[in-house]
């Protein structure tokens, strides 16, 4: 029965810690509610103009709980884990009806985390179309607190990933590594120079 359970598991498991680490990264602030990493992108998108609507969002509970179930066989990552508090996921397809706003929307919340004082580390333009951002918001030198990567597919779709957390610098990498997710590994190697 638990080698059942184990191999149903373990697929869903990989998915969870995928979604916590390509989209990772204080401390919550109980009384404001939101922590300092944490990116509101909620404005981005009407489900109902939109082809495809995911959002996944992964509380601290969730998160616990993963890492618990991969500790024996993936220690690194499910240490690793115990660091993340929220990871948020959001894919919005794209149509002829919300592509402008959609795009616009995130151009707008990239320069509001710029003006945050949010790094900047990687931005890609294609073109394809494709036009990725990956921001850092860092405690000092310290500690990652959140990692937010905005990804617009062409006008297909956009992508957008906030982790929040307590994630030192040099664990990013190993996390993109880990989990094979090239904005997170940009986002480490941007961190090292």
């Amino acid at each position: 029965r638990n080698n059942v359970l184990k191999n149903i598991m373990k697929p869903a498991l990989k998915q969870y810690v995928a979604i916590a680490l390509v989209t990772a990264v204080g401390g919550l602030s109980a009384l404001a509610g939101v922590s300092p990493g944490e990116v509101d992108f909620s404005r981005i998108a009407d489900p109902e103009k939109a082809s495809e609507y995911v959002d996944i969002h992964l509380g601290q509970e969730l998160i616990t709980l993963a890492s618990k179930l991969v500790e024996k066989q993936q220690p690194e990552a499910a240490k690793l884990l115990q660091s993340v508090h929220l990871v948020r996921v959001n894919v919005v397809g794209m149509t002829d009806d919300n592509r402008d706003s959609v795009q616009k929307c995130i151009q707008d919340l990239r320069k509001e985390l710029d003006a945050k004082g949010w790094k900047r580390i990687v931005t890609v333009q294609q073109k394809s179309g494709e036009n990725v951002g990956v921001h850092l918001k860092m405690r000092g030198s310290e500690a990652v607190e959140g990692l937010f990567v905005s990804v617009l597919d062409g006008k297909k779709e956009a992508v957008l990933l906030n982790i929040v957390g307590d994630i030192k610098p040099e664990q990013v990498t190993a996390v993109g590594e880990a989990l094979n997710i090239d904005a997170v590994k940009q986002a480490g190697a941007a961190i090292k120079q």
